[in-house]
């Protein structure tokens, strides 16, 4: 499958901090190869963000912990080479940015020379440094606060993030240091509704949720999720739109059938050769045979 050149302008930071200026909702889905990111594309999302969820809803893993820049990077080239028009980013995997910052340049930077626009990253004040030489490389961020799974083992499980006062309050000071550090905008994941509006309200830069309440300036689900690509139920957040898991295992199943009862392929999915090649191929014996008496 071949994917045509970039026809539009790729959305810029420039184009987002209009849209949520203009009080116009952002819309960012995750992509993991060109096909997806394809489709999300034609959908006209707003930012398609190349997840460390990979590793859940791709490569089999229980978490995204496994996942490495190896990964990551392979994946996000895929995304980019169907040149999509909207805002690429991708994640910075577990332990790419927590060393140094000199590490986290270094991995984000190969992050952008793969096709990203901007790098996400997970945590709050205790990540400063490392956002700090990310933005003096002129690489932009989006932070990353409440349910952050890279942090599954110290949170306990995949909780509801700061339903306690301290925590609810620890939360909006950090979302305040990432935006004062200079984040471009703010992913919300796993907090209570009423959090999610007094943090959009308090900020100036855009907040994207995800399981934080209608209130954010935009919101962003997996691709499998909202096409409900993975069987069984999902998060509380998530609003399945197909049953993709269904639709395309029936619709694969139909094929099997008619392979097995011989009906595919048929006519319409054969070559056939040439009148010429065909008599001659007719006339053709294979080597030894002995023709056939008179």
């Amino acid at each position: 499958m071949s994917h045509a050149p970039r026809t539009q302008a790729q959305l810029t930071l420039t184009d987002l901090r209009a849209t949520a200026a203009e009080g116009r909702k952002l819309v960012m889905v995750t992509a993991y190869d060109a096909p997806t990111a394809g489709i999300a594309d034609a959908a006209g999302v707003d930012m398609i963000l190349v997840g460390d969820s990979v590793g859940n809803v791709c490569l089999g893993f229980d978490s995204t912990l496994p996942v490495t820049m190896a990964m990551m990077r392979h994946h996000l080239e895929a995304v980019a080479r169907a040149h999509p028009r909207a805002f690429l980013m991708a994640d910075l995997p577990y332990l790419s940015y927590h060393l140094s910052p000199a590490d986290a340049l270094r991995n984000a930077g190969s992050l952008v020379r793969a096709g990203a626009q901007a790098v996400k990253l997970e945590g709050g004040r205790k990540r400063l440094d490392a956002i700090k030489a990310l933005l003096d490389a002129d690489i932009p961020v989006m932070g990353h606060l409440g349910l952050t799974p890279q942090s599954l083992h110290a949170m306990g499980g995949y909780r509801v993030q700061a339903k306690e006062a301290t925590q609810a309050l620890r939360l909006l000071e950090e979302a305040h240091a990432l935006q004062e550090v200079g984040c471009f905008a703010l992913l919300l994941e796993g907090i209570p509704a009423e959090l999610g509006r007094r943090a959009t309200e308090s900020l100036a830069i855009p907040t994207i949720g995800i399981g934080a309440g209608p209130h954010c300036s935009g919101q962003v689900l997996v691709f499998h999720d909202v096409l409900g690509l993975i069987p069984g139920s999902g998060p509380k957040f998530v609003r399945t739109y197909l049953d993709g898991f269904g639709l395309l295992s029936e619709a694969l199943g139909r094929w099997v059938g008619d392979v097995r009862e011989g009906a595919f392929p048929g006519k319409a999915e054969s070559y056939m050769l040439p009148d010429a090649a065909r008599a001659a191929l007719d006339a053709w014996t294979p080597p030894g045979s002995s023709p056939e008496a008179e």
